[in-house]
């Protein structure tokens, strides 16, 4: 865990983490010959034109057909191919979740799921394109990692490592516009970031909500809270450690996600809080058990109270 500095900068010209996704592909594939790349018709939107270029025998696009592209990604795998497979999130874990859980988890294959338009990203296509239920799905599926990136440089570490660990992953990612939060970050799956130190309370984000809850933080710290930024990365399996460490140390705990707020991160952190006897102040922020109205996703943030503006009232809130 390393504390580390906020830049809001863009650098390499990369605007997104679809985008270092795509680039970080083209590289692997040069590297490596058993990386095989799926997409459902998103070949634009999922940034994977470079890799179709480089090494088209290398790349399906099957359609509007996520189902089928499970079970094909699944048929590769047991080949001794490595599949990347491409779609929405709402797509990938709910379209395709029987596939995805008995073609690709209950084998245990090496298959690479990166879902984008996670949480409300996409949220001016209303809720049919809302990835508010994935982090939940993925993580109840046996032999199942899911990360949730909050960094767009972040992406080059984690689809490497994706490639090391023998099962399935899950990576979410959001729309794109993503500001860079780390340089020379080591990032390790399983291994949550102390992006900032605190000793008054404890804010727990992953994915494109770190911008928010650093944010928050320098409203609070201007206010005189000390606030620790964790950034859990890796819901599952999810850092015990570091969480447990949070809220011994701090004694307030506020957990923020572009998801619901069952299923998810929040109820990740909660169960490791319940089974370790640790007794803090806890609140969960995300989205809550509705779905979603259509509007940007700086908009819906705001109304569902998990902006930088809400997180801070709701800080300031438990720690009366």
């Amino acid at each position: 865990m390393t504390n580390v500095s906020l830049d809001f900068t863009q650098i390499l010209g990369f605007q997104s983490a679809r985008e270092v996704y795509g680039k970080k592909l083209v590289e692997l594939g040069a590297e490596r010959k058993d990386i095989v790349v799926l997409t459902a018709d998103l070949l634009a939107s999922n940034k994977l034109g470079e890799f179709q270029m480089a090494f088209p025998d290398r790349f399906f696009n099957v359609g509007v057909a996520e189902a089928n592209m499970m079970g094909i990604a699944a048929g590769l795998a047991l080949e001794g191919w490595v599949p990347f497979v491409s779609t929405f999130a709402t797509f990938a874990s709910m379209r395709a979740c029987e596939q995805v859980r008995t073609d690709i988890a209950y084998v245990n294959l090496s298959v690479k799921i990166i879902a984008t338009m996670s949480g409300v990203s996409g949220g001016a296509a209303g809720p049919t394109h809302s990835g508010i239920e994935d982090m939940g799905i993925m993580r109840g599926m046996p032999n199942m990692t899911v990360i949730a990136p909050s960094d767009p440089l972040q992406m080059t570490q984690f689809v490497e490592e994706a490639l090391e660990v023998p099962g399935p992953v899950y990576i979410r990612l959001g729309r794109g516009d993503d500001p860079v939060i780390y340089h020379d970050q080591k990032i390790e799956i399983g291994k949550a970031i102390v992006a900032r130190e605190g000793s008054d309370v404890t804010i727990v984000a992953c994915g494109t909500v770190m911008r928010d809850a650093l944010e928050a933080r320098q409203q609070l710290e201007n206010d005189g809270v000390s606030v620790r930024v964790l950034d859990v990365h890796t819901v599952k399996p999810i850092d015990t450690e570091a969480v447990v460490a949070a809220a011994k140390e701090t004694g307030h705990v506020v957990t923020v996600e572009d998801h619901l707020t069952t299923g998810g991160l929040g109820s990740a952190v909660a169960e490791v809080l319940a089974e370790s006897g640790t007794s803090c102040r806890f609140k969960r922020l995300g989205i809550p058990d509705t779905f979603p109205i259509i509007g940007e996703p700086h908009e819906l943030f705001h109304y569902y109270g998990y902006d930088a503006e809400g997180i801070s009232d709701t800080v300031k809130q438990i720690l009366k």
